[in-house]
C-alpha cells in the first residue's frame, strides 16, 4: 500500500466533508491518501441556472478531465451530479450508504402554502414539481454551494428555498424545515460515489472496499430510469428506489417545464430483478405520453 490515492474533489465545504470522509475511510484501512482539490464550471458560473450552461456533468467534468490527465487518482462526488454515461475510461467504483432523500424547504418568513409565495431552487425538477402542486407561486432560480444558497435565502425576501436534505445534514448546517414529503428525490439524491480510471486496478480495489451494496443497487435502478429517459436532455424527473427484504420498489415521475403536465409509474419486483427495473419503467412512461412530453420539453428548452 505504498502508492499514495490522490482524491479530487471541489472545494466546496460540502465536497470537501464528502472527500476527507472517503480520505479517513481509506487510510482506515491503511492506504495512503490526499486531496487534490479544483473549482468546477458550477461552482464558478453563478449567475445561470445549472439547465442553462449547455455541459453535461456540470461538477464533474474538471474532475474528469484531471483523472484522465494523471492528476487525481479517483473522484468523489454527490451521485446525483454524475452524468449517467461516464467518460470513456472513467468506472464507477463504489457507492457509499445512502443519507438522507428527502428534498425539504427553508423558509425565510413565516410559509402558509395558501398564500401567494415566493419560492427559490436552481432544479428542474423541483421547480416543476413545485408548480404542479403550487401553480399560483412563483419560483426564482438559485444558485451556488450550500452556504451560498442559505446566504441568498437570508437576503432575499423569498418565503423558501428548497433544499437536499442530505448536504445540510452533512456540513452541519439544517436549520428549522418544513419536510417536501411529496416531492419525488432526484435520481441517487443522498448516494455519494467515488470513481476511477479504468485501468487502475490498485485504486478499483481499494475504493471497493468502501462500497454499500443496496445503495448501489437504488441509485442503479434511478439512474437506469433517468438515462433512458432524459437521451442527452436534462428534464424534470425524479426517481426513488426502496429494498424491502428481497423486493425492490421503484417510483419514478416526468414533468413538464411549468409542472402543468405529470406522468408517474410505480412498480415492484423481485430484487434479483432489479437490472431491469429502471429500464422498463422509463420505457413504459416513454409509451404512455413520455415519448412526447420529452420532446415537448426539448422544442421549449431550444426556444429558451
Amino acid at each position: 500500500m505504498s502508492k499514495v490515492i490522490r482524491i479530487g474533489t471541489r472545494d466546496s465545504k460540502l465536497a470537501l466533508w464528502q472527500a476527507h470522509m472517503v480520505k479517513d475511510r481509506l487510510e482506515a484501512l491503511g492506504y495512503k491518501t490526499e486531496l487534490v482539490s479544483v473549482k468546477s464550471t458550477g461552482d464558478l458560473v453563478l449567475d445561470k441556472p445549472l439547465y442553462e450552461l449547455g455541459i453535461t456533468g456540470v461538477f464533474t467534468k474538471t474532475l474528469d478531465l484531471a483523472m484522465l490527465n494523471g492528476k487525481v487518482d479517483i473522484a468523489v462526488h454527490s451521485m446525483k451530479d454524475v452524468p449517467t454515461l461516464l467518460p470513456n475510461g472513467i468506472v464507477q467504483s463504489a457507492v457509499l450508504e445512502r443519507a438522507s432523500v428527502e428534498d425539504i424547504l427553508v423558509t425565510n418568513i413565516p410559509f402558509d402554502p395558501v398564500e401567494p409565495a415566493t419560492i427559490a431552487t436552481g432544479s428542474l425538477r423541483r421547480r416543476a414539481q413545485w408548480l404542479h402542486r403550487y401553480p399560483d407561486h412563483h419560483v426564482v432560480g438559485l444558485r451556488g454551494n450550500v452556504i451560498t444558497r442559505l446566504q441568498k435565502l437570508k437576503d432575499n425576501d423569498w418565503n423558501g428555498a428548497v433544499f437536499a436534505k442530505a448536504g445540510l445534514e452533512r456540513i452541519g448546517m439544517l436549520p428549522e424545515y418544513i419536510e417536501l414529503d411529496w416531492m419525488i428525490p432526484a435520481p441517487a439524491q443522498g448516494a455519494m460515489v467515488v470513481v476511477a480510471l479504468d485501468d487502475d486496478n490498485f485504486c478499483k480495489e481499494a475504493v471497493a472496499n468502501l462500497n454499500h451494496r443496496p445503495s448501489q443497487i437504488c441509485t442503479y435502478v434511478e439512474r437506469d430510469f433517468l438515462r433512458i429517459l432524459e437521451g442527452g436532455c436534462s428534464a424534470p424527473i425524479g426517481a426513488i428506489a426502496r429494498i424491502d427484504y428481497e423486493t425492490i420498489h421503484f417510483e419514478g415521475v416526468l414533468f413538464s417545464l411549468d409542472g402543468s403536465n405529470k406522468l408517474q409509474i410505480e412498480k415492484s419486483l423481485s430484487l434479483v430483478d432489479y437490472k431491469v427495473l429502471g429500464k422498463s419503467c422509463a420505457l413504459e412512461l416513454l409509451t404512455k405520453g413520455g415519448k412526447e412530453l420529452m420532446n415537448q420539453i426539448k422544442a421549449e428548452k431550444e426556444i429558451e
